[in-house]
């Protein structure tokens, strides 16, 4: 004999099947509408700096987000590091001094790693004395030890650059410690080593803030104009991912339009939370610093110019084993596109 539930229970089981249903495929649809709107995008940085403010600006602005890209942040420290990490594929977006990137195209690799998009145009790092130097001239470093950077990075052999153009052989004429890790300079100078240091910010304030040193030059301004550090990505990447690299690039263009129209004082306010170590009035007097010696592109486009000023860099310092194409290391369609 059959038995038949009261209509009333009938009802209510088949109201709660018909919710479940529902709601499951409304759980399954989300994740799925978030992924196709959101993509993960995993960027690794050379330093964490604020010489790099626009991109800063770019990630606690939201612009990251507007475009749809889930960004992490990965420091690398070193360009060494950072494009290990680019090949390896542990990142997806690799930022650096570009000569890390010849490096590798003349090594042979067949997936090589293209530029994209440049950000800063000098140097960002000052030399500091012990003592102030108001009529500093570069001669006087002639004879004196000074810390400097790895062998082959943008920081060394810029520095070199200007001794050349100075008439100084790096060789003879002075004393270069590059044995000390990269971000252990202050300290190494705060404790007795070098005559003078090359610093990048916030080492070379923190050196004036404590008086164990002074900043007497700034190597943005002596060297000129120098294609210093550039986004880039594994050719593969950038053809599977064109849309990827596109609205990454949009969102960087959005970071550097608001740090070219606003002040210090407004710029610092924003990146604050990447630099809760540094107090406010030092991190508006480095940018102010930055921003004072033309520190960043108006766009994001990395010249020809520019790239054949670098070769003849890595020419000067003994790097350069081959000299690459302009085209098949630079790719300036996202950029161009980002600043239209």
């Amino acid at each position: 004999m059959k038995k038949f539930l009261p209509h009333f229970l009938t009802l209510t089981i088949c109201f709660t099947v018909i919710l479940m249903t529902f709601t499951g495929c409304s759980n399954s649809k989300n994740p799925q509408e978030t992924k196709e709107k959101h993509i993960s995008v995993t960027l690794n940085e050379v330093a964490h700096s604020i010489f790099y403010a626009p991109m800063y600006v770019a990630i606690e602005n939201g612009y990251f987000e507007e475009e749809g890209i889930d960004l992490t942040l990965v420091t690398g420290f070193g360009a060494d590091k950072t494009m290990t990490a680019l090949l390896s594929g542990e990142a997806d977006i690799g930022f650096m001094g570009p000569e890390t990137t010849i490096y590798t195209y003349n090594e042979g690799s067949e997936d090589y790693v293209v530029n994209f998009a440049q950000l800063t145009q000098r140097a960002g790092n000052f030399l500091v004395a012990r003592e102030k130097m108001p009529d500093f001239t570069w001669s006087d470093l002639k004879g004196k030890n000074i810390l400097g950077g790895r062998k082959g990075g943008m920081p060394e052999m810029v520095f070199e650059y200007i001794l050349k153009q100075n008439s100084i052989d790096p060789a003879k004429d002075l004393s270069i410690d590059q044995s000390i890790d990269f971000g252990s300079t202050a300290a190494a100078f705060s404790g007795g080593k070098g005559d003078f240091s090359v610093e990048f910010e916030p080492g070379a304030t923190a050196l004036e803030t404590e008086g164990a040193g002074y900043v007497v030059a700034s190597l943005g301004i002596d060297s000129g104009y120098v294609p210093y550090t550039a986004f880039s990505a594994k050719s593969s990447y950038m053809e599977k991912n064109p849309d990827i690299i596109q609205k990454f690039t949009n969102a960087l263009q959005k970071g550097l339009n608001y740090t070219l129209n606003h002040t210090p004082e407004e710029i610092a306010k924003v990146i604050a939370p990447q630099f809760k170590e540094t107090d406010f009035d030092t991190l508006t007097t480095i940018i102010s610093r930055y921003h004072e010696q033309d520190t960043w592109k108006e766009n994001l486009v990395f010249e020809e110019s520019s790239f054949d000023l670098l070769l003849d860099i890595l020419s000067e310092a003994g790097e350069l084993t081959d000299t690459p194409a302009y085209q098949d290391l630079i790719n300036t369609s996202y950029a161009e596109k980002a600043s239209n």
